[in-house]
Formats: structure tokens, sequence, C-alpha cells
């Protein structure tokens, strides 16, 4: 649901400036056995590929985990493993997450807004979570949501074109790979 609401936020704000933009969604519980075939194998296989490629040809990007035990899902972080370390640079992106309570509030400073900029994105400066209890009193929740899609909008009506990362830019030539035999 949080990010459904991300993604008809920043679709509004885009609106409202007179872009036009559509929102895919990933679960990634569609793709869990091939996320960890991935981490088994190195290779990307069943409908791996296909999220792969939406994700990083996207012109942004809105990443939302539960939190568990004070920190992002572990099929979200394998996720993000399975993505090349530059595929995301540049890349804006929106930062939301669920939980229980609002204790876990801080785990989108301390855990994901680190991964996301280790991963080279432009993340945006308001991050979103939302507690069980933000769901029953919209006012606060629904602030903070469009505060952020506004924020996601921003940066995409102001960011360069961005080129995908060449997954084979750091693989040797049979040349180079040759010279010392």
């Amino acid at each position: 649901m949080l990010a459904d609401r991300l993604g008809a936020a920043a679709v509004a704000a885009l609106e409202a400036e007179g872009a036009t933009a559509t929102v895919e969604t990933v679960e990634l519980r569609d793709i869990a056995h091939d996320v960890v075939n991935m981490m088994l194998t190195g290779f990307p296989a069943g409908g791996l590929p296909e999220v792969l490629e939406r994700v990083t040809g996207a012109d942004g990007l809105i990443a939302v985990s539960p939190v568990f035990t004070t920190s992002y899902s572990g099929l979200f972080k394998s996720f993000v493993d399975t993505l090349d370390t530059e595929a995301l640079t540049g890349m804006p992106v929106l930062l939301g997450a669920t939980g229980g309570t609002p204790r876990h509030s801080l785990a989108l400073e301390y855990n994901l807004r680190p991964l996301f900029t280790y991963l080279h994105a432009d993340v945006v400066t308001t991050a979103v979570f939302a507690a069980t209890d933000d769901w029953a009193d919209d006012g606060g929740v629904v602030r903070r949501i469009d505060r952020a899609g506004g924020e996601l909008a921003a940066k995409l009506l102001g960011a360069a074109p961005r080129k995908p990362a060449d997954e084979f830019s750091s693989v040797p030539s049979f040349e180079q790979l040759l010279k010392g035999s």
C-alpha cells in the first residue's frame, strides 16, 4: 500500500508539472526463487532478467521494504545484491518502509539510505516510514507521502537522462586476456 501511494503521489506531482509517467510495480515475492537461484549460481534466470531490466532501465525508483528486526527484509537485500553496483548510478530513488511500530522508523536512515548511497543512487531527502497506526490516521503519513512524491518528481524533471550501466564494461577483451600467454 505504501509503494502504491508513493507512486501515485509522484505521478500526481509530475502531472501537475505537465509531465506524464507510468508506474510499474515489482513484487519480489513473485521472483523470490529466481533471486535465490541467482545468489547460488550467479546467473539470472526465470523472471529475474526482465525485472532487472525494468528496474535498471527506469527513470526513477521507489524502493519499499517491510522492516524486520530493525532492518529491510532479507529478500529485499538479496534482490539488491543481484544488481550491478553501478546499475542505479544517478537514478532518482525514493525510499519507503513499513513496520509494526514507529520505533523502527530510523531503519530508513541507517539501513536503506546507506545501501542506496553505496549504489550511487540519487536518493530524495524525504523517506517515508509508515507504521501500522499511520494507516488509521492518514494526516501525517499522507503529508509525508505527498512531500516525498514531489521530491522524486522534482528530481525526475531536473535530472539529465540516465544511461544504463554497461554490465560488460569491466570485462577484459580477448586481446587483453591473451597478452600474457
